[in-house]
């Protein structure tokens, strides 16, 4: 495996991988426990939104907790100040991911109470329970006419570009791809351009928060590991 981009909540890698596996490891972060909010008591809302508006806002919240367990929690809000209420607000033994995110907006007067339980739950069940996103594709090699390198490098600076001949390959193996770059380059140009698929596969695994985005990852192997071994006892 070899690294191209890491950042907090976001890791771009490559290496080869079978497309079918890539695909059920993606499949299957919709299968890691995660904690939201599920259910949300309203006591007192005085604000514009409709209380299931506020409800589903609140399910949408990325929570986070050493250990997934299966009793879950409990989170209390009570705002009573004239502006926004955010996600930090919320009160309990759980704790929000992020605690600007806005939930409604009080005018003078105005409150906003609510109990909400917490339970963990799998993105197969509903979105809110899921960990993150992963997409994938393959390195992609784009042979074009030598005549588009200079515009080849002003349209992608840190392409990876070699000369053939009188043909130029452009390496689509980054985290941004490119290949519709050079293809409507050529295309504008009237030149032909041919696009060929290499053996390794770029993936990007986006976490919202709950978990280190190696860790959504890792999970998603590890649950899927354990159903397939479940499946091969069933067989035997």
């Amino acid at each position: 495996m070899e690294i191209i981009d890491s950042q907090e909540n976001k890791i771009t890698f490559k290496g080869k991988i079978e497309e079918s596996i890539t695909n059920a490891i993606r499949r299957y972060l919709n299968q890691i426990p995660v904690l939201a909010i599920d259910e949300v008591e309203i006591i007192k809302n005085g604000s514009a939104l409709y209380d299931e508006i506020v409800a589903h806002r609140l399910g949408l919240i990325p929570l986070k907790a050493e250990k997934v367990g299966e009793k879950g929690g409990h989170l209390k809000l009570i705002a009573k100040k004239e502006g926004f209420v955010q996600s930090g607000e919320l009160k309990g033994n759980i704790d929000v991911v992020y605690d600007k995110i806005p939930i409604t907006f009080l005018d003078k007067e105005q409150e906003l109470e609510l109990s909400a339980t917490v339970k963990p739950g799998k993105g197969a069940e509903h979105v809110k329970f899921s960990p993150g996103l992963m997409f994938y594709r393959r390195v992609a090699e784009i042979e074009m006419d030598k005549g588009l390198l200079e515009e080849v490098k002003r349209a992608c600076p840190n392409a990876n570009i070699k000369e053939k001949g009188d043909k130029i390959i452009v390496m689509d193996d980054g985290s941004k791809e490119i290949s519709d770059v050079c293809i409507g380059i050529s295309e504008r140009a009237n030149k032909k351009s041919e696009t060929k698929d290499g053996e390794e596969i770029i993936i990007t695994v986006e976490s919202f928060g709950q978990m280190p985005v190696k860790e959504v990852f890792k999970k998603s192997i590890d649950v899927l590991e354990k159903d397939l071994a479940e499946v091969s006892k069933k067989i035997k």
